[in-house]
């Protein structure tokens, strides 16, 4: 399995987050490839004329490609989203999405300044009144045909280079469930010829991020269809468990009786239709998924493979894996020893922490547990259960610092918690550094210089100038601290990453610096 963590990681940074904007899609935007709708609010491109943002072009990182991966441009989604758009918009302030209409996560109101914590709970701590809210909400994205996005139903070759458009409508839950197809499916080599080694999202470092955007995205969706900005996705706290205790018609639905691999007929999710889960087909043709209707949701939990998996994660499962002290370890893929990322993704052992497992542990173990539309990979989305079952995962990568928390988190950082330097702000070394117990994200076997801090590369000569001359427009008194300067000279946080630009200036010359930093700010 493909190792690409780096380039995984830099994916998630994409202005397009993965979607497709149902503004974007013509033939003659995909022709210019300027992506930067309208914000319908002040009738403004990226709502420039309120500030929000603007259309510029896309910056993409130069840096080669994972050794284990052999390509280069033949798959979309490589320097995402390149292949689609050029330019897109880019937000300013607390605003985010593709025409910078919407708020950062974490923040509301009007014009985004409001800050505010959500909490997500335990289903079993619902009350009859909450859980029956929650199964309307999934109902109602189900049927809702999503009025921001579409999913895209074949390559940019398939379109002719972008003259025949390849769309189709989905539902506000079908989008999501499309972009984890999307992300985690084959590469297409042309004609039947595909290339079955590669994920974006799963086997590698990305994985806890990726999801943690991806679960943000979609609780975010879920508000602005329902009006109900209080809204978070519970958690199924699955270690222990001696069956699938949210299979009930309460909840995610019974079994069928008279078919065991179906939902029963007292829940709505009986009446669900999956989408993208006939992966094999679809490289049988060297086609996409175009998102039609592929049958019921199908559920059989308990009669997995139990050389496969024998049993639900225990509490020993769990603790073992919070005790690992490197996020990942190289290789960085499915063979990592003592990775936190890897054990807790369900590859390495929870007993030993040796990779390359021929059970599935974990949160794999999970997936494959429940026998059905979830166990497949691309499609697990399909079943309302991957979302409990995510937001349980997304836990333990959560704020902690007096245990294994492996995010760059406010709790573990001053600076952090305070708030990231606004850009051309003065923000010393020790403003970015980790407090102990809080974990390197990169680890040994990183692709790239690692600091404590994230991923940080060294910027060019001409960079470098940039940089200087916006160091020379600040004011002396910032120009002096202890005969070195640390100037945060951009700043962009996208969903939960933070990307800082950082010049140190000294006597012996100015480094620039460009830093990843990954932090966990949503949930207790």
């Amino acid at each position: 399995m493909l190792s690409l963590g780096l380039l995984i990681f830099l994916f998630l940074l994409r202005p397009a987050y993965l979607q497709f904007p149902r503004a974007c899609v013509t033939a003659e935007i995909l022709q210019t490839k300027e992506c930067c709708p309208v914000w319908e609010q002040d009738g403004s491109v990226c709502g420039a004329r309120s500030g929000r943002g603007f259309c510029q072009d896309v910056v993409i990182s130069d840096l080669p490609n994972g050794p284990q991966y052999p390509f280069n441009g033949i798959d979309d989604r490589e320097r995402w989203p390149s292949v689609f758009y050029n330019r897109t918009c880019q937000c300013a302030g607390n605003y985010m999405g593709f025409d910078c209409g919407d708020c950062k996560f974490g923040f509301f109101g009007v014009n985004c300044a409001e800050k505010r914590e959500s909490l997500r709970r335990n289903i079993f701590q619902l009350s009859v009144t909450e859980r029956q809210k929650l199964i309307s909400y999934l109902n109602l994205a189900k049927n809702t045909i999503s009025t921001d996005y579409v999913i895209v139903t074949g390559t940019y070759e398939h379109m002719n280079n972008g003259t025949d458009p390849m769309f189709a409508d989905a539902s506000v839950y079908d989008v999501f469930v499309w972009m984890h197809y999307y992300v985690s499916r084959d590469a297409l080599l042309g004609g039947t010829n595909v290339w079955t080694d590669i994920d974006f999202a799963h086997w590698a470092p990305a994985f806890l991020p990726w999801h943690r955007v991806y679960l943000l995205s979609w609780e975010h969706e879920i508000r602005k269809l329902t009006g109900d900005f209080s809204f978070t996705i519970p958690y199924w706290d699955w270690k222990d468990a001696l069956d699938c205790e949210v299979c009930t018609d309460e909840l995610m639905g019974g079994r069928n009786l008279l078919k065991p691999d179906h939902i029963s007929p007292a829940s709505v999710f009986s009446s669900w239709k999956v989408i993208c889960s006939q992966a094999a087909e679809y490289n049988s043709r060297g086609v996409l998924c175009n998102g039609t209707g592929e049958g019921p949701l199908l559920r059989n939990p308990g009669n997995q493979n139990r050389d496969v998996v024998s049993r639900l994660p225990t509490s020993a499962d769990v603790e073992f894996t919070l005790s690992l002290e490197q996020y990942d370890t190289s290789p960085m893929d499915i063979s990592a020893n003592m990775s936190f990322r890897n054990t807790l993704e369900g590859f390495g052992n929870p007993q030993t922490g040796q990779g390359n497992s021929a059970q599935r542990w974990m949160h794999a173990a999970v997936h494959a547990y429940m026998n059905g539309s979830m166990s497949s990979v691309q499609g697990s989305a399909n079943d309302p259960i991957f979302f409990l079952h995510h937001s349980f995962v997304d836990r333990y990568c959560k704020s902690s610092c007096h245990q294994a928390s492996h995010c760059l988190s406010p709790s573990c950082s001053p600076a952090l918690s305070a708030g990231i330097p606004e850009p051309l702000s003065t923000a010393g070394p020790e403003d970015l550094a980790v407090a102990p117990g809080c974990w390197n994200l990169w680890g040994p076997g990183s692709m790239s210089h690692s600091s404590s801090h994230g991923l940080c590369l060294q910027h060019t000569t001409a960079e470098k100038e940039q940089g200087f001359n916006a160091f020379r427009e600040t004011s002396p008194d910032r120009q002096k601290k202890e005969g070195a300067l640390s100037l945060v000279i951009s700043q962009n946080s996208v969903k939960g990453v933070t990307v800082l630009t950082v010049m140190t200036v000294t006597s012996q010359g100015v480094t620039v610096i460009t830093c990843l930093i990954l932090y966990c700010f949503f949930l207790k």
